[in-house]
């Protein structure tokens, strides 16, 4: 009997359920529809199922696939078996064009019973008491220069590289380069210290890495020399902007890292480069004889490389069911990480030149960069039901070719559900969860993001009303929380930028936002934002607007509430001679701050509306209408809308069906906006919001 993919895939759903002592028979019944391979540690067999063929390494059953393959002998799908246990990478595993298989002939890697690792650290041991609570242990590749590392993992947990102060912040005293005076993005290397704060006596000081909180980057800043005189630090290389703490005349905060001096808290590590030693301080209750200490080695776990423009691309290979733990990576020097969203920053799994690729129900935790980069002509894969948290910068980042580049190396189509992503931009805290380059037609549904120090999820590339390929791009489901955290400014639970047809931003639960200086907004359409729909979404707890527009197009925002803004409620940033929203069918609700913050006017402007009528002056950039607002701790005459009060506010044009009146939710107190059943919102046309389904959904069996 031949059968189809569909049938295979239900047949070995259901050969996983059998018990063993049947497995043999029903691995025959579908010999010659499906090759199984096994890789077992020691290269030896198991008995939960019987394979054709027993690796020792996923590198071999991966030579012997393309093998089969190169030979014309590969005639079914193929599912490699890994056996529980730890796979060491010294190297990534690379998959080309000649490793695909096909719509009928998929390829599968998938653990086999228990939990698969694939490793790029390795384990620390022979450590001596060097001196009070300090341990050490000497590594012979980093003395003689062929291993560096900046993460230190104990018992499978991030540990701080000795740093001063302790806990908080220093600040930049002074601007040599310049300050508030110049623009914002002067490229800068040097600011005036604190006396103390730095000091030129410090151990290895060209080790010695200052970290700057500024704007919406984190700079990672060797150090070069220092003045003492005039207590000015000068850096190896520039920062991408002044020193200053956002727009504003005070100094930056910063921190010092892997400084030797500074170990002296349970936690912390020192690795002297030079004499090959790394010193650490045990935590209470730990015994470095039967810790595991994991420093990472390896740069990458998987590279998926197809040759695009020969239209050659790797494609239909699915991973399922595996753990990827320690890479390691440190910023080129001349980089200072200046890119927004940590954009330089690489990926442990990268995929370029890939199509119908999936990573299903796997764990990526504890690594130095971003989780998976789909880059240039990547289109149709799945990464759904992972676990993404612990790591160094983002989750995701989708970027291909611009609309200069060819056609194949532009990238879109991607699906990103399902999955759990927390505890991200551990060493660069300026990195996006998800990050949507410059990529089209994606869809990011249905994840749990939580527990960064920017952005949740951003989308587009291109400053301005400049063609994009950012477009039609889909964000809904998703639960955003707990981002930002009081770090960095101008950042948001969801993020737009330029020029985006077709992009729905639907249905998403945001809160708890809190940025620096300026701008933990929930949704926030920054520069040149066009065209895109902002609807049904709930946002509350930030700390600025939980709507923000810096400057947009054609924006429609409807039927979403927006709760609880601590400064402001609603903010727009430029006047421009378009429509910048229709703003309608909204619930705003606000105890504190303002309700519309900055520029809420309007100007004239001249447009076409019908040939026969010729050119007509407007006055109106923006339209709101048919919205709810209320705070219950300031009645209506006390409301300020733009200035003004209500009555002026509806002469000018805007709100002529709008309610100032309770809104009537469940349990506002406890963040429960369910709406009664006699909500003046329903008057209104509001439709309720249903979360119930936000967030990743219950895994579904693969097979």
């Amino acid at each position: 009997m031949k059968y189809n993919c569909a049938h295979l895939l239900w047949i070995l759903f259901w050969l996983q359920l059998l018990p063993f002592s049947s497995g043999a028979k029903a691995v025959e019944q579908v010999t010659g529809d499906t090759l199984t391979f096994l890789v077992a540690k020691g290269g030896g067999t198991s008995k939960l199922i019987q394979a054709d063929q027993t690796f020792k390494s996923v590198q071999e059953a991966k030579h012997a696939v393309r093998d089969l393959k190169q030979k014309g002998r590969l005639n079914a799908p193929v599912k490699v078996y890994i056996e529980a246990g730890s796979y060491f990478l010294d190297s990534p595993l690379l998959f080309t064009s000649d490793d695909s298989g096909t719509e009928d002939k998929p390829i599968i890697y998938t653990s086999l019973n228990g939990k698969v690792l694939l490793h790029g650290g390795r384990r620390l041991e022979n450590w001596k008491k060097y001196k009070g609570n300090i341990y050490c242990t000497t590594i012979p590749e980093v003395r003689k220069g062929n291993w560096k590392f900046n993460q230190l993992y104990v018992n499978g947990e991030l540990r701080q590289r000795a740093r001063t102060p302790n806990k908080g912040f220093y600040r930049v005293k002074g601007f040599p380069d310049g300050g508030p005076e110049i623009h914002y993005h002067t490229d800068c290397q040097r600011f005036e210290f604190e006396e103390g704060d730095i000091d030129p006596k410090w151990t290895n000081l060209e080790d010695v890495e200052v970290i700057v909180y500024h704007f919406w980057t984190d700079s990672h800043l060797p150090i070069q020399s220092i003045d003492t005189k005039n207590n000015i630090v000068t850096f190896k290389h520039k920062a991408g902007k002044v020193f200053t703490d956002g727009f504003s005349d005070g100094g930056a905060k910063y921190v010092v890292e892997n400084v030797w001096e500074g170990l002296e808290e349970p936690g912390e590590w020192y690795l002297n480069r030079k004499t090959g030693r790394l010193y650490y301080i045990p935590l209470p209750g730990e015994d470095l004889s039967e810790a595991e200490v994991i420093a990472p080695a390896t740069e990458k776990f998987i590279t998926l490389e197809g040759a695009t423009l020969e239209n050659k691309f790797v494609e239909h290979i699915t991973f399922d069911n595996l753990d990827f733990m320690y890479t390691n990576w440190s910023l080129p020097p001349g980089n200072s990480n200046d890119d927004q969203g940590s954009a330089s920053v690489p990926a442990a799994i990268t995929l370029t030149g890939a199509r119908h690729i999936a990573f299903t129900n796997c764990t990526v935790k504890n690594i130095g960069t971003f989780a998976f980069e789909v880059a240039a002509g990547s289109s149709h894969n799945r990464f759904t039901h992972n676990t993404i948290s612990h790591i160094a910068a983002g989750g995701f980042r989708v970027n291909g070719g611009t609309d200069e580049d060819p056609p194949l190396l532009r990238t879109g189509n991607n699906t990103i559900s399902d999955n759990d992503l927390h505890h991200f931009g551990q060493v660069y805290p300026s990195a996006v969860g998800v990050l949507l380059m410059q990529t089209y037609g994606n869809k990011v549904t249905h994840n749990n993001i939580n527990n960064g120090w920017y952005t949740g999820v951003s989308v587009g590339w291109e400053w301005g009303y400049q063609r994009s390929i950012s477009r039609d791009n889909i964000i809904e489901y998703n639960h955003i929380h707990t981002i930002g955290q009081g770090l960095l400014s101008d950042m948001g639970g969801i993020y737009t930028l330029g020029v985006s047809p077709g992009t729905i931003i639907r249905n998403n639960l945001i809160h708890d936002v809190q940025a620096n200086q300026y701008g933990g907004w929930g949704i926030y359409n920054d520069e040149g934002s066009s065209y895109i729909l902002v609807e049904d979404n709930i946002v509350y707890n930030t700390n600025f607007a939980g709507y923000n527009i810096h400057y947009a197009k054609e924006i429609t925002v409807r039927n979403n509430l927006f709760a609880l803004g601590k400064q402001a409620q609603l903010s727009r940033g430029k006047v421009e001679p378009h429509k910048s929203v229709f703003f309608e069918n909204n619930i705003i609700y606000w105890k504190e701050g303002e309700l519309l913050s900055e520029q809420w006017g309007d100007q004239p402007y001249l447009f076409y509306r019908k040939p026969e009528n010729g050119i007509k002056e407007e006055t109106s950039t923006f339209e709101m209408d048919w919205n709810v607002y209320f705070n219950p701790t300031v009645p209506l005459d006390k409301v300020s809308y733009n200035g003004k009060s209500w009555e002026e506010w509806r002469k000018t044009g805007k709100d002529q069906h709008s309610l100032f009146a309770d809104p009537l939710f469940v349990d506002p107190d406890n963040q429960d906006f369910r709406l009664r059943a006699n909500s003046p919102a329903f008057k209104l046309g509001f439709k309720p919001i249903d979360i119930s389904t936000v967030g990743p959904r219950k895994a579904r069996a693969l097979y």
